[in-house]
């Protein structure tokens, strides 16, 4: 399919896969890593295990388009969303366990079905999106490693 695009971003964390997991799967703690002009809501209940549905508000001050999206793979360290809207395609977050923490993957591939959308997101989005994806990452990691080492210094019960 030609209008099929892959967008594959990593980091290093310096954390646990769990802790980094953790911040998949926190609705909170999502919200603190997402782009600000991003809200994710449940639709029903809010998980991230198989079937689970939720939408992805983009927040513009005219309009909120939302993409939804099912869990269509769900195994421990791994999580893919699959979303239709104006886009179409699948989000994957993956965390590797490293010697020194983790390795962060996440592939996000697409394809916009309208030809119209498609120009306007290749023309004045597409740039924009790789860099909001290293953004994220680099929010994600700083939740994680707090997460992780708040974890490390509590006291034990």
């Amino acid at each position: 399919m030609a209008d099929f695009q892959i967008f594959e971003q990593s980091i290093q964390i310096s954390a646990s896969a769990t802790a980094v997991e953790q911040c998949l799967i926190d609705l909170e703690l999502m919200h603190r890593w997402l782009n600000p002009a991003l809200r994710c809501e449940p639709v029903g209940v809010w998980s991230t295990e198989l079937g689970s549905k939720s939408r992805f508000l983009i927040q513009t001050p005219l309009a909120q388009p939302a993409l939804y999206s099912t869990v269509v793979e769900r195994e421990p360290g791994l999580i893919v969303w699959e979303f239709r809207g104006f886009f179409q395609g699948r989000d994957r977050w993956e965390c590797q366990p490293t010697s020194t923490g983790t390795t962060l993957i996440n592939r996000f591939e697409f394809r916009i079905p309208n030809p119209v959308i498609r120009y306007g997101f290749n023309t004045f989005a597409a740039e924009w999106t790789r860099q909001d994806m290293q953004a994220q990452l680099r929010r994600l990691k700083r939740v994680a490693e707090a997460l992780y080492n708040s974890s490390q210094t509590a006291p034990k019960k």
